[in-house]
């Protein structure tokens, strides 16, 4: 397994898969290991995918301390990476909480990102995370399935705080909830190291004016793409963010959930490999 030796000492694990012009992944959760984006739906046939395990998630080792898994201080273990794979910059793709990683390493090191897609982010770094309100919104369009009856109410409590993550909820992060996506959630718990996910986004971690203020003269070419379906974020809250950069396309994958690359792999690889090629 490659690995690399981050700033404070701590080993970081990273996956190759597929052949071509480097793509960094990062993941979301927050702090999942990586396992969970696989090829990207395909994205691997067109691109050599370096997917980032970060510390304390997957391969790579816990750090001494634990404060390190605060989403700003984890741009150091991005910027580590670039140094080890010999990159003057780098074309990045970061799926959902990994969007605010890749936000913040852009805002830090604009100079070191070629080309930035943002699948499914969920902007915290922007100081717009989605709401419970707009997660219901999105949810409601759900109404027909046959699993809403008994998914909503406890999609609702949990929303609330009234009660925790019941796996009923599930089917509201996928565009079609099929055999597909029940594996695909099965493995959600044993991938995510969840101390490391309460301290992602901890006090500190974020300074939205700075970090728009730094995204307001980024030059390199930003994809901001959401599912139609997913709650987190809307569609409208995913334009929002691309409203953030110079220049930045947007797009929305008809009858995507949070996971577009499950739910019509074709689409969702046609469309970043146009991007990734300069081809919009």
């Amino acid at each position: 397994m490659p690995n690399f030796i981050a700033q404070d000492g701590t080993r970081l694990a990273y996956h190759v898969r597929g052949r071509g012009e480097p793509l960094v992944v990062l993941p979301g959760g927050p702090m999942r290991a990586s396992a969970y984006l696989g090829g990207l739906g395909g994205l691997d046939a067109h691109r050599r995918l370096i997917l980032l395990d970060l510390r304390g998630t997957g391969r790579s080792q816990e750090p001494a301390d634990p404060a390190t898994y605060r989403c700003d201080r984890l741009v150091d273990d991005v910027e580590d990476l670039r140094v080890h794979l010999g990159l003057m910059d780098m074309d990045v793709l970061a799926h959902s909480a990994g969007g605010s990683l890749a936000m913040l390493y852009a805002a830090r090191h604009s100079e070191r990102v070629a080309r930035l897609a943002l699948i499914a982010a969920n902007p915290w770094a922007l100081g717009t995370p989605a709401t419970a309100e707009q997660r219901l919104a999105a949810a409601r369009l759900r109404s027909d399935e046959p699993w809403f009856a008994d998914a909503f109410p406890a999609f609702e409590a949990w929303l609330s705080g009234a009660a925790g993550f019941d796996p009923v909820i599930a089917p509201f992060f996928y565009g079609r909830w099929d055999d597909a996506a029940r594996a695909h959630d099965a493995r959600g718990d044993e991938e995510t190291n969840e101390e490391a996910a309460d301290r992602y986004g901890s006090e500190g971690a974020y300074d939205p004016p700075a970090t728009r203020a730094a995204l307001a003269r980024l030059e390199a070419a930003v994809l901001v793409l959401a599912g139609e379906l997913d709650g987190g974020p809307r569609p409208e809250v995913a334009r929002r963010t691309a409203a953030a950069f110079p220049t930045a396309e947007f797009a929305v994958q008809p009858g995507a959930g949070h996971y577009p690359w499950l739910d019509e792999p074709a689409w969702f690889v046609r469309r970043v490999t146009a991007f990734l090629d300069g081809r919009g």
